[in-house]
Protein backbone atom coordinates (compact mmCIF):
# COMPACT_ATOMS: atom_id res chain seq x y z
CA UNK A 1 0.00 0.00 0.00
CA UNK A 2 1.43 3.35 -1.00
CA UNK A 3 2.28 5.78 1.76
CA UNK A 4 -0.28 8.51 2.17
CA UNK A 5 1.24 11.97 1.92
CA UNK A 6 -0.35 15.18 3.12
CA UNK A 7 1.10 18.58 2.40
CA UNK A 8 0.67 21.27 4.96
CA UNK A 9 1.29 24.90 4.15
CA UNK A 10 3.32 26.91 6.59
CA UNK A 11 5.22 23.94 8.05
CA UNK A 12 8.73 24.00 6.65
CA UNK A 13 9.84 20.63 7.90
CA UNK A 14 8.68 17.06 7.46
CA UNK A 15 7.55 15.13 10.52
CA UNK A 16 5.86 11.78 10.90
CA UNK A 17 2.87 11.09 13.12
CA UNK A 18 1.43 7.87 14.40
CA UNK A 19 -0.70 6.83 11.43
CA UNK A 20 2.26 6.96 9.04
CA UNK A 21 1.05 10.17 7.47
CA UNK A 22 3.94 12.45 6.68
CA UNK A 23 3.69 16.21 6.67
CA UNK A 24 5.90 17.99 4.18
CA UNK A 25 6.26 21.61 3.33
CA UNK A 26 4.53 22.80 0.19
CA UNK A 27 7.44 23.97 -1.90
CA UNK A 28 6.63 26.33 -4.71
CA UNK A 29 8.69 28.58 -6.88
CA UNK A 30 5.75 30.87 -7.40
CA UNK A 31 6.84 34.35 -6.25
CA UNK A 32 3.50 35.03 -4.56
CA UNK A 33 4.22 32.27 -2.03
CA UNK A 34 7.58 33.79 -1.22
CA UNK A 35 6.03 37.26 -1.02
CA UNK A 36 3.43 36.09 1.49
CA UNK A 37 5.97 34.42 3.70
CA UNK A 38 8.36 37.36 3.55
CA UNK A 39 5.59 39.75 4.60
CA UNK A 40 4.52 37.44 7.42
CA UNK A 41 8.12 37.14 8.59
CA UNK A 42 8.49 40.92 8.57
CA UNK A 43 5.33 41.33 10.64
CA UNK A 44 6.55 38.65 13.04
CA UNK A 45 9.85 40.48 13.51
CA UNK A 46 8.05 43.77 14.19
CA UNK A 47 5.86 42.16 16.88
CA UNK A 48 8.65 40.09 18.44
CA UNK A 49 6.98 36.88 17.27
CA UNK A 50 3.61 37.62 18.92
CA UNK A 51 0.65 36.93 16.66
CA UNK A 52 -1.83 39.86 16.61
CA UNK A 53 -4.45 37.50 15.18
CA UNK A 54 -4.38 35.34 18.33
CA UNK A 55 -4.80 38.45 20.47
CA UNK A 56 -7.66 39.79 18.36
CA UNK A 57 -9.50 36.46 18.27
CA UNK A 58 -9.45 36.19 22.08
CA UNK A 59 -10.81 39.74 22.55
CA UNK A 60 -13.38 39.16 19.82
CA UNK A 61 -14.61 35.98 21.53
CA UNK A 62 -14.87 37.77 24.88
CA UNK A 63 -16.64 40.85 23.46
CA UNK A 64 -19.19 38.80 21.50
CA UNK A 65 -20.13 36.69 24.52
CA UNK A 66 -20.36 39.76 26.74
CA UNK A 67 -22.57 41.52 24.16
CA UNK A 68 -25.18 38.76 24.39
CA UNK A 69 -25.20 38.82 28.20
CA UNK A 70 -27.14 41.94 29.33
CA UNK A 71 -27.36 40.58 32.89
CA UNK A 72 -23.58 40.34 33.06
CA UNK A 73 -23.29 43.88 31.69
CA UNK A 74 -25.62 45.18 34.41
CA UNK A 75 -23.60 43.30 37.03
CA UNK A 76 -20.39 44.96 35.82
CA UNK A 77 -22.05 48.37 35.77
CA UNK A 78 -23.19 47.90 39.36
CA UNK A 79 -19.70 46.80 40.36
CA UNK A 80 -18.16 49.88 38.74
CA UNK A 81 -20.64 52.09 40.63
CA UNK A 82 -19.89 50.41 43.96
CA UNK A 83 -16.14 50.67 43.40
CA UNK A 84 -16.49 54.37 42.57
CA UNK A 85 -18.45 54.96 45.79
CA UNK A 86 -15.77 53.13 47.76
CA UNK A 87 -13.12 55.39 46.23
CA UNK A 88 -15.07 58.49 47.26
CA UNK A 89 -15.26 57.15 50.82
CA UNK A 90 -11.52 56.48 50.67
CA UNK A 91 -10.83 60.04 49.54
CA UNK A 92 -13.12 61.74 52.08
CA UNK A 93 -12.55 59.69 55.23
CA UNK A 94 -9.81 57.14 55.71
CA UNK A 95 -11.43 53.80 56.62
CA UNK A 96 -9.98 51.53 59.29
CA UNK A 97 -8.86 49.05 56.65
CA UNK A 98 -8.01 49.54 52.95
CA UNK A 99 -11.04 48.99 50.74
CA UNK A 100 -8.93 47.34 48.04
CA UNK A 101 -5.92 45.27 49.10
CA UNK A 102 -2.88 44.27 47.07
CA UNK A 103 -2.17 40.61 46.53
CA UNK A 104 0.36 39.13 49.00
CA UNK A 105 3.00 38.70 46.28
CA UNK A 106 2.59 42.27 45.00
CA UNK A 107 5.32 44.43 46.54
CA UNK A 108 4.91 47.53 44.37
CA UNK A 109 3.11 49.43 47.13
CA UNK A 110 5.19 48.39 50.15
CA UNK A 111 6.66 51.86 50.75
CA UNK A 112 4.93 53.52 53.76
CA UNK A 113 4.19 56.71 51.80
CA UNK A 114 1.59 54.83 49.75
CA UNK A 115 -0.65 55.05 52.81
CA UNK A 116 -0.76 58.86 52.59
CA UNK A 117 -2.71 61.09 50.22
CA UNK A 118 -2.69 61.57 47.30
CA UNK A 119 -0.69 58.37 46.76
CA UNK A 120 -3.17 56.24 48.64
CA UNK A 121 -6.00 57.41 46.38
CA UNK A 122 -3.98 56.66 43.24
CA UNK A 123 -3.08 53.25 44.60
CA UNK A 124 -6.69 52.50 45.55
CA UNK A 125 -7.93 53.71 42.15
CA UNK A 126 -5.55 51.31 40.45
CA UNK A 127 -6.57 48.40 42.69
CA UNK A 128 -10.25 49.24 42.07
CA UNK A 129 -9.65 49.10 38.33
CA UNK A 130 -7.86 45.78 38.82
CA UNK A 131 -10.81 44.50 40.87
CA UNK A 132 -13.29 45.46 38.14
CA UNK A 133 -11.28 43.81 35.39
CA UNK A 134 -10.97 40.63 37.46
CA UNK A 135 -14.77 40.51 37.51
CA UNK A 136 -15.08 41.43 33.82
CA UNK A 137 -12.82 38.59 32.74
CA UNK A 138 -14.47 35.85 34.73
CA UNK A 139 -15.66 32.84 32.69
CA UNK A 140 -18.95 33.15 30.79
CA UNK A 141 -21.11 30.36 29.34
CA UNK A 142 -19.81 29.55 25.87
CA UNK A 143 -16.54 31.45 26.25
CA UNK A 144 -13.56 29.13 25.79
CA UNK A 145 -11.30 28.66 28.81
CA UNK A 146 -8.18 29.42 26.79
CA UNK A 147 -9.68 32.72 25.62
CA UNK A 148 -10.64 33.56 29.22
CA UNK A 149 -7.08 32.89 30.35
CA UNK A 150 -5.65 34.90 27.45
CA UNK A 151 -7.86 37.89 28.18
CA UNK A 152 -6.95 37.75 31.86
CA UNK A 153 -3.27 37.57 30.98
CA UNK A 154 -3.46 40.50 28.54
CA UNK A 155 -5.49 42.61 30.98
CA UNK A 156 -2.88 41.93 33.63
CA UNK A 157 -0.18 43.09 31.22
CA UNK A 158 -2.06 46.32 30.48
CA UNK A 159 -2.74 47.04 34.15
CA UNK A 160 0.86 46.35 35.11
CA UNK A 161 1.89 48.89 32.48
CA UNK A 162 -0.28 51.72 33.86
CA UNK A 163 0.34 51.08 37.55
CA UNK A 164 1.04 54.36 39.41
CA UNK A 165 4.18 52.71 40.80
CA UNK A 166 5.73 52.92 37.31
CA UNK A 167 5.74 56.71 36.98
CA UNK A 168 8.07 59.16 38.74
CA UNK A 169 5.34 61.72 39.58
CA UNK A 170 2.97 59.19 41.17
CA UNK A 171 5.44 56.95 43.00
CA UNK A 172 6.35 58.43 46.41
CA UNK A 173 9.47 56.29 46.68
CA UNK A 174 10.87 57.85 43.47
CA UNK A 175 9.95 61.37 44.64
CA UNK A 176 11.58 60.78 48.01
CA UNK A 177 14.76 59.41 46.43
CA UNK A 178 14.90 62.27 43.92
CA UNK A 179 14.71 64.85 46.71
CA UNK A 180 17.28 63.00 48.80
CA UNK A 181 19.78 62.67 45.93
CA UNK A 182 18.96 66.02 44.31
CA UNK A 183 18.02 64.26 41.10
CA UNK A 184 21.20 62.20 40.73
CA UNK A 185 19.14 59.00 40.83
CA UNK A 186 17.47 60.10 37.57
CA UNK A 187 20.87 60.86 36.01
CA UNK A 188 22.15 57.42 37.01
CA UNK A 189 18.89 55.89 35.78
CA UNK A 190 19.30 57.59 32.41
CA UNK A 191 22.76 56.06 32.13
CA UNK A 192 21.33 52.63 32.94
CA UNK A 193 18.59 53.15 30.36
CA UNK A 194 21.15 54.08 27.69
CA UNK A 195 23.24 51.02 28.53
CA UNK A 196 20.21 48.73 28.29
CA UNK A 197 19.08 50.31 25.01
CA UNK A 198 22.53 49.82 23.46
CA UNK A 199 22.61 46.24 24.74
CA UNK A 200 19.16 45.57 23.25
CA UNK A 201 20.10 47.04 19.88
CA UNK A 202 23.51 45.41 19.56
CA UNK A 203 22.87 42.19 21.49
CA UNK A 204 26.55 42.29 22.42
CA UNK A 205 27.66 39.59 24.81
CA UNK A 206 28.18 40.95 28.32
CA UNK A 207 31.27 39.73 30.17
CA UNK A 208 30.57 37.89 33.41
CA UNK A 209 30.47 40.21 36.45
CA UNK A 210 33.33 40.00 38.90
CA UNK A 211 32.93 36.96 41.11
CA UNK A 212 30.70 35.12 38.61
CA UNK A 213 33.18 33.86 36.04
CA UNK A 214 32.21 30.60 34.32
CA UNK A 215 34.73 27.86 35.03
CA UNK A 216 36.09 29.70 38.05
CA UNK A 217 33.15 30.81 40.18
CA UNK A 218 30.28 29.11 38.31
CA UNK A 219 30.33 25.68 36.63
CA UNK A 220 33.54 24.97 38.51
CA UNK A 221 33.15 21.35 39.64
CA UNK A 222 36.24 19.42 38.55
CA UNK A 223 35.86 17.25 35.49
CA UNK A 224 36.85 16.52 31.91
CA UNK A 225 35.09 16.71 28.55
CA UNK A 226 35.24 13.08 27.39
CA UNK A 227 33.26 13.41 24.15
CA UNK A 228 32.31 16.11 21.69
CA UNK A 229 30.25 16.27 18.51
CA UNK A 230 28.56 19.16 16.73
CA UNK A 231 25.57 19.02 19.11
CA UNK A 232 26.97 18.54 22.61
CA UNK A 233 29.94 17.95 24.86
CA UNK A 234 29.88 15.22 27.50
CA UNK A 235 31.49 16.15 30.81
CA UNK A 236 32.61 13.50 33.30
CA UNK A 237 33.12 14.87 36.80
CA UNK A 238 36.07 13.76 38.91
CA UNK A 239 35.15 11.47 41.84
CA UNK A 240 35.60 13.19 45.21
CA UNK A 241 35.07 10.18 47.48
CA UNK A 242 37.20 7.14 48.15
CA UNK A 243 34.54 4.86 46.71
CA UNK A 244 31.80 5.51 44.16
CA UNK A 245 28.61 3.71 43.18
CA UNK A 246 29.11 1.72 39.97
CA UNK A 247 25.98 3.07 38.29
CA UNK A 248 26.80 6.43 36.66
CA UNK A 249 24.38 9.35 36.65
CA UNK A 250 23.73 11.29 33.43
CA UNK A 251 22.19 14.78 33.49
CA UNK A 252 20.18 15.87 30.44
CA UNK A 253 19.64 19.64 30.84
CA UNK A 254 17.32 21.84 28.80
CA UNK A 255 18.85 23.24 25.62
CA UNK A 256 17.06 26.55 26.01
CA UNK A 257 19.66 27.66 28.61
CA UNK A 258 23.22 26.68 29.53
CA UNK A 259 23.65 23.49 31.56
CA UNK A 260 25.33 25.09 34.55
CA UNK A 261 22.09 25.84 36.37
CA UNK A 262 22.82 22.35 37.74
CA UNK A 263 26.44 23.26 38.54
CA UNK A 264 26.05 26.86 39.66
CA UNK A 265 28.12 28.02 42.63
CA UNK A 266 29.94 25.41 44.76
CA UNK A 267 27.47 25.86 47.63
CA UNK A 268 24.36 25.21 45.49
CA UNK A 269 25.72 22.94 42.76
CA UNK A 270 23.60 19.82 42.40
CA UNK A 271 26.43 18.21 40.44
CA UNK A 272 28.95 18.80 43.22
CA UNK A 273 26.49 17.58 45.84
CA UNK A 274 25.97 14.26 44.02
CA UNK A 275 29.68 13.83 43.33
CA UNK A 276 30.37 14.41 47.04
CA UNK A 277 27.77 11.71 47.83
CA UNK A 278 29.77 9.11 45.90
CA UNK A 279 28.16 9.17 42.45
CA UNK A 280 29.92 9.23 39.10
CA UNK A 281 28.24 12.14 37.34
CA UNK A 282 28.12 12.94 33.62
CA UNK A 283 26.63 16.11 32.12
CA UNK A 284 25.48 16.98 28.61
CA UNK A 285 26.51 20.50 27.60
CA UNK A 286 24.50 21.46 24.51
CA UNK A 287 25.90 23.69 21.80
CA UNK A 288 24.41 27.12 21.09
CA UNK A 289 23.00 26.54 17.57
CA UNK A 290 23.65 28.91 14.68
CA UNK A 291 21.75 29.46 11.45
CA UNK A 292 23.83 26.66 9.88
CA UNK A 293 22.16 24.23 12.30
CA UNK A 294 18.59 25.29 11.49
CA UNK A 295 17.73 21.75 10.37
CA UNK A 296 18.53 20.15 13.73
CA UNK A 297 15.42 18.25 14.84
CA UNK A 298 14.12 16.57 17.98
CA UNK A 299 15.35 13.25 16.66
CA UNK A 300 18.87 14.69 16.41
CA UNK A 301 18.72 15.75 20.06
CA UNK A 302 17.60 12.26 21.01
CA UNK A 303 19.91 10.27 18.74
CA UNK A 304 23.02 12.45 18.43
CA UNK A 305 22.50 13.81 21.93
CA UNK A 306 21.17 11.56 24.67
CA UNK A 307 21.70 8.20 22.95
CA UNK A 308 25.23 9.15 21.87
CA UNK A 309 26.03 10.19 25.44
CA UNK A 310 24.67 6.88 26.70
CA UNK A 311 26.91 4.98 24.26
CA UNK A 312 29.99 6.90 25.43
CA UNK A 313 29.19 6.26 29.11
CA UNK A 314 28.72 2.56 28.40
CA UNK A 315 32.25 2.54 26.98
CA UNK A 316 33.72 4.35 29.99
CA UNK A 317 31.78 2.40 32.64
CA UNK A 318 31.08 -0.90 30.89
CA UNK A 319 28.37 -3.24 32.07
CA UNK A 320 26.65 -0.67 34.28
CA UNK A 321 23.14 0.69 33.93
CA UNK A 322 22.73 4.46 34.01
CA UNK A 323 20.63 6.70 36.27
CA UNK A 324 19.30 9.35 33.86
CA UNK A 325 18.17 12.75 35.13
CA UNK A 326 16.37 15.26 32.89
CA UNK A 327 15.60 18.87 33.76
CA UNK A 328 12.85 20.93 32.06
CA UNK A 329 12.97 20.31 28.28
CA UNK A 330 15.78 17.85 28.90
CA UNK A 331 13.36 15.81 30.99
CA UNK A 332 10.82 15.77 28.17
CA UNK A 333 13.51 14.56 25.77
CA UNK A 334 14.62 11.95 28.30
CA UNK A 335 11.04 10.68 28.66
CA UNK A 336 10.77 10.32 24.86
CA UNK A 337 14.06 8.42 24.73
CA UNK A 338 13.07 6.17 27.66
CA UNK A 339 9.79 5.28 25.93
CA UNK A 340 11.65 4.28 22.76
CA UNK A 341 14.24 2.28 24.72
CA UNK A 342 11.47 0.43 26.57
CA UNK A 343 9.64 -0.27 23.31
CA UNK A 344 12.80 -1.65 21.67
CA UNK A 345 13.99 -3.68 24.68
CA UNK A 346 16.97 -1.44 25.48
CA UNK A 347 17.50 -1.94 29.22
CA UNK A 348 20.53 0.29 29.83
CA UNK A 349 18.67 2.63 32.22
CA UNK A 350 18.68 1.99 35.95
CA UNK A 351 16.23 4.77 36.81
CA UNK A 352 14.64 7.94 35.49
CA UNK A 353 14.52 11.31 37.29
CA UNK A 354 12.45 14.14 35.81
CA UNK A 355 12.84 17.58 37.39
CA UNK A 356 10.22 20.24 36.54
CA UNK A 357 9.66 18.38 33.26
CA UNK A 358 6.34 17.94 31.47
CA UNK A 359 5.23 14.96 29.42
CA UNK A 360 1.63 16.18 29.07
CA UNK A 361 0.96 19.75 27.93
CA UNK A 362 -2.78 20.10 28.46
CA UNK A 363 -2.10 22.16 31.60
CA UNK A 364 1.18 23.77 30.60
CA UNK A 365 0.52 27.03 32.43
CA UNK A 366 0.83 30.52 31.04
CA UNK A 367 3.32 29.45 28.37
CA UNK A 368 0.47 27.55 26.74
CA UNK A 369 -1.39 30.86 26.27
CA UNK A 370 1.18 31.73 23.58
CA UNK A 371 0.66 28.53 21.62
CA UNK A 372 -2.02 28.09 18.98
CA UNK A 373 -1.91 27.50 15.22
CA UNK A 374 -1.62 31.21 14.43
CA UNK A 375 1.11 31.77 17.02
CA UNK A 376 3.16 28.73 16.00
CA UNK A 377 2.94 29.73 12.32
CA UNK A 378 4.06 33.24 13.29
CA UNK A 379 7.10 31.85 15.12
CA UNK A 380 7.87 29.57 12.17
CA UNK A 381 7.83 32.55 9.82
CA UNK A 382 10.12 34.41 12.20
CA UNK A 383 12.55 31.48 12.36
CA UNK A 384 12.40 31.12 8.57
CA UNK A 385 14.34 34.36 8.20
CA UNK A 386 16.82 33.59 10.99
CA UNK A 387 17.26 29.82 11.11
CA UNK A 388 16.57 29.84 14.84
CA UNK A 389 14.51 31.45 17.58
CA UNK A 390 16.85 34.08 18.96
CA UNK A 391 17.72 34.67 22.58
CA UNK A 392 15.96 38.05 23.05
CA UNK A 393 12.71 36.64 21.65
CA UNK A 394 12.68 33.84 24.22
CA UNK A 395 13.79 36.13 27.03
CA UNK A 396 10.86 38.48 26.32
CA UNK A 397 8.43 35.58 26.47
CA UNK A 398 9.60 34.44 29.91
CA UNK A 399 9.84 38.00 31.22
CA UNK A 400 6.28 38.78 30.05
CA UNK A 401 4.89 35.97 32.19
CA UNK A 402 6.15 37.85 35.26
CA UNK A 403 6.19 41.36 33.80
CA UNK A 404 5.31 43.01 37.12
CA UNK A 405 8.57 41.78 38.69
CA UNK A 406 10.92 41.18 35.78
CA UNK A 407 10.08 44.24 33.64
CA UNK A 408 8.31 47.08 35.47
CA UNK A 409 9.64 46.74 39.02
CA UNK A 410 13.15 46.29 37.64
CA UNK A 411 12.71 49.34 35.41
CA UNK A 412 11.56 51.48 38.35
CA UNK A 413 14.57 50.47 40.43
CA UNK A 414 17.05 50.78 37.59
CA UNK A 415 15.82 53.87 35.70
CA UNK A 416 14.11 55.99 38.36
CA UNK A 417 15.80 54.98 41.60
CA UNK A 418 19.20 54.68 39.91
CA UNK A 419 19.91 51.29 41.48
CA UNK A 420 22.18 48.77 39.81
CA UNK A 421 21.00 45.22 39.34
CA UNK A 422 22.01 43.05 42.26
CA UNK A 423 24.16 40.28 40.85
CA UNK A 424 23.68 36.65 41.81
CA UNK A 425 24.73 33.37 40.30
CA UNK A 426 21.22 32.50 39.14
CA UNK A 427 20.70 35.93 37.54
CA UNK A 428 23.99 35.61 35.65
CA UNK A 429 22.89 32.18 34.41
CA UNK A 430 19.43 33.51 33.57
CA UNK A 431 20.98 36.06 31.22
CA UNK A 432 23.13 33.45 29.48
CA UNK A 433 20.47 32.23 27.05
CA UNK A 434 20.84 30.14 23.89
CA UNK A 435 19.16 29.94 20.51
CA UNK A 436 16.65 27.30 19.42
CA UNK A 437 17.09 25.60 16.00
CA UNK A 438 14.16 26.36 13.72
CA UNK A 439 13.19 22.80 12.84
CA UNK A 440 13.51 21.39 16.34
CA UNK A 441 11.58 24.24 17.92
CA UNK A 442 8.80 23.94 15.35
CA UNK A 443 8.52 20.18 15.97
CA UNK A 444 8.49 20.73 19.73
CA UNK A 445 5.79 23.42 19.59
CA UNK A 446 3.58 21.50 17.17
CA UNK A 447 4.05 17.91 18.27
CA UNK A 448 4.07 18.44 22.03
CA UNK A 449 2.74 21.87 23.03
CA UNK A 450 0.08 22.35 20.36
CA UNK A 451 -1.03 18.79 19.62
CA UNK A 452 0.06 17.04 22.86
CA UNK A 453 0.85 13.92 20.86
CA UNK A 454 2.86 12.02 23.48
CA UNK A 455 0.08 11.41 26.01
CA UNK A 456 -2.50 11.17 23.22
CA UNK A 457 -0.68 8.11 21.83
CA UNK A 458 0.21 9.83 18.56
CA UNK A 459 3.94 10.53 18.95
CA UNK A 460 5.95 8.31 16.64
CA UNK A 461 9.69 7.74 16.65
CA UNK A 462 11.34 5.84 13.82
CA UNK A 463 7.93 5.22 12.29
CA UNK A 464 6.27 3.65 15.34
CA UNK A 465 4.29 5.10 18.23
CA UNK A 466 5.86 5.29 21.67
CA UNK A 467 3.98 5.09 24.99
CA UNK A 468 4.86 6.24 28.50
CA UNK A 469 3.24 3.10 29.94
CA UNK A 470 6.08 1.06 28.44
CA UNK A 471 8.56 2.56 30.91
CA UNK A 472 9.30 0.01 33.61
CA UNK A 473 12.32 1.52 35.40
CA UNK A 474 11.60 3.39 38.66
CA UNK A 475 10.95 7.11 38.33
CA UNK A 476 11.65 10.07 40.61
CA UNK A 477 9.57 13.09 39.55
CA UNK A 478 9.99 16.59 40.98
CA UNK A 479 7.50 19.45 40.71
CA UNK A 480 7.78 22.95 42.20
CA UNK A 481 4.89 24.78 43.85
CA UNK A 482 5.32 28.19 42.19
CA UNK A 483 6.40 27.01 38.72
CA UNK A 484 5.18 29.34 35.93
CA UNK A 485 6.80 27.25 33.18
CA UNK A 486 5.98 23.67 34.20
CA UNK A 487 3.10 23.91 36.73
CA UNK A 488 3.37 21.16 39.30
CA UNK A 489 -0.07 19.72 38.53
CA UNK A 490 1.06 19.29 34.93
CA UNK A 491 4.30 17.61 36.08
CA UNK A 492 2.27 15.43 38.47
CA UNK A 493 0.36 13.96 35.51
CA UNK A 494 3.38 11.73 34.91
CA UNK A 495 1.66 9.53 37.52
CA UNK A 496 -1.42 9.35 35.31
CA UNK A 497 0.36 8.14 32.18
CA UNK A 498 2.83 5.65 33.70
CA UNK A 499 2.52 2.38 35.63
CA UNK A 500 6.06 2.02 36.98
CA UNK A 501 7.23 2.51 40.55
CA UNK A 502 7.11 6.30 40.91
CA UNK A 503 8.16 8.67 43.67
CA UNK A 504 6.77 12.20 43.41
CA UNK A 505 8.33 15.15 45.22
CA UNK A 506 6.71 18.58 45.46
CA UNK A 507 9.08 21.29 46.63
CA UNK A 508 8.43 24.95 47.32
CA UNK A 509 9.73 27.90 45.21
CA UNK A 510 9.69 28.11 41.42
CA UNK A 511 11.01 26.46 38.28
CA UNK A 512 14.67 27.12 39.04
CA UNK A 513 14.66 28.00 42.74
CA UNK A 514 12.75 24.86 43.64
CA UNK A 515 15.34 22.65 41.96
CA UNK A 516 18.24 24.59 43.52
CA UNK A 517 17.28 23.49 47.00
CA UNK A 518 20.61 22.55 48.56
CA UNK A 519 20.79 21.42 52.20
CA UNK A 520 20.97 24.41 54.50
CA UNK A 521 18.93 26.66 52.21
CA UNK A 522 16.57 28.52 54.52
CA UNK A 523 12.82 28.34 54.07
CA UNK A 524 12.80 25.14 52.04
CA UNK A 525 10.30 22.33 52.42
CA UNK A 526 8.99 19.47 50.29
CA UNK A 527 6.40 16.71 50.20
CA UNK A 528 7.17 13.20 49.03
CA UNK A 529 5.03 10.19 48.20
CA UNK A 530 5.49 6.88 46.43
CA UNK A 531 3.20 4.94 44.14
CA UNK A 532 4.22 1.33 43.78
CA UNK A 533 4.17 -0.29 40.38
CA UNK A 534 0.59 -0.74 39.21
CA UNK A 535 -0.83 1.38 42.04
CA UNK A 536 -4.06 3.33 41.70
CA UNK A 537 -4.07 6.94 40.54
CA UNK A 538 -4.63 9.72 43.07
CA UNK A 539 -5.56 13.20 41.83
CA UNK A 540 -3.10 16.02 42.63
CA UNK A 541 -5.30 17.87 45.13
CA UNK A 542 -5.99 14.69 47.13
CA UNK A 543 -2.27 13.87 47.02
CA UNK A 544 -1.46 17.37 48.32
CA UNK A 545 -3.86 17.03 51.24
CA UNK A 546 -2.52 13.62 52.27
CA UNK A 547 1.19 14.47 52.17
CA UNK A 548 2.50 16.88 54.77
CA UNK A 549 5.48 19.21 54.25
CA UNK A 550 8.92 18.13 55.39
CA UNK A 551 11.30 20.96 56.29
CA UNK A 552 14.62 21.11 54.47
CA UNK A 553 16.08 20.17 51.11
CA UNK A 554 14.75 17.38 48.91
CA UNK A 555 18.25 16.56 47.61
CA UNK A 556 18.99 14.02 50.41
CA UNK A 557 15.70 12.33 49.48
CA UNK A 558 16.98 11.89 45.92
CA UNK A 559 20.33 10.53 47.16
CA UNK A 560 18.56 8.02 49.41
CA UNK A 561 16.36 6.97 46.49
CA UNK A 562 19.33 6.55 44.12
CA UNK A 563 21.33 4.54 46.66
CA UNK A 564 18.47 2.07 47.07
CA UNK A 565 18.64 1.50 43.32
CA UNK A 566 22.43 1.29 43.10
CA UNK A 567 24.92 -1.39 44.07
CA UNK A 568 27.58 -1.00 46.74
CA UNK A 569 30.26 1.62 46.20
CA UNK A 570 33.69 0.52 45.00
CA UNK A 571 37.07 2.05 44.26
CA UNK A 572 37.02 4.18 41.09
CA UNK A 573 40.08 2.29 39.83
CA UNK A 574 37.97 -0.89 39.69
CA UNK A 575 35.08 0.79 37.91
CA UNK A 576 36.29 2.57 34.79
CA UNK A 577 37.38 0.84 31.59
CA UNK A 578 41.04 -0.19 31.83
CA UNK A 579 41.88 -0.99 28.21
CA UNK A 580 40.03 1.52 26.08
CA UNK A 581 42.05 4.76 25.82
CA UNK A 582 40.05 7.79 26.82
CA UNK A 583 41.48 11.12 25.66
CA UNK A 584 39.87 14.07 27.44
CA UNK A 585 39.05 16.94 25.09
CA UNK A 586 39.37 19.69 27.71
CA UNK A 587 38.80 20.48 31.34
CA UNK A 588 35.25 21.13 32.48
CA UNK A 589 33.21 23.17 31.74
CA UNK A 590 34.37 22.66 28.13
CA UNK A 591 33.98 24.93 25.13
CA UNK A 592 30.25 24.94 24.29
CA UNK A 593 29.24 26.67 27.52
CA UNK A 594 31.14 29.77 26.32
CA UNK A 595 29.39 29.96 22.92
CA UNK A 596 27.51 33.23 22.44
Amino acid sequence: MAKKIKYQKGNRHASKISDGTEFREVTSDHPHQLLDRTLRAGLAQSTGGVSPYSIFSAWNDWALHLSRSPGRQLELMERAHKDAVKLLVEASAKPSQPLFASQPQDHRFDHPAWEHQPFQFWKQSFLAMQDWWDAATEPMPGLGKRDVDRIRFQVRQMLDLVSPSNFPFSNPEIIEETVRKLGMNLVEGAQHCAEDWIQTMTQAHKPAPEGFEIGKDLACTQGKVVFQNDLFELIQYTPQTEKVHPEPLLFVPAWIMKYYILDLSPQNSMVKYLVDQGFTVFMISWCNPTADQAQLCLEDYRKKGFMAALDVINGIVPGQKVHANGYCLGGTLLALAACLMARDGDDRLASLTLMAAQIDFAEAGELLLFVDESQVSFIEDLMWTQGYLDRPQMTRTFATIRAKDLIYSRAVKRYFLGQKDLQSDILVWNGDTTRMPARMHSEYLRGLFLENRLTAGRFAVEGRVIALKDISVPMFVVGTEADHIAPWRSVYKTRLFTDCDLTFVLTNAGHNGGILSEPGHSGRHYRVGRRKRGGLYVDPDSWLESHHPVNGSWWPELVKWLRKRSTDAMLPSNLFHKTRPRRPYADAPGEYVFQC
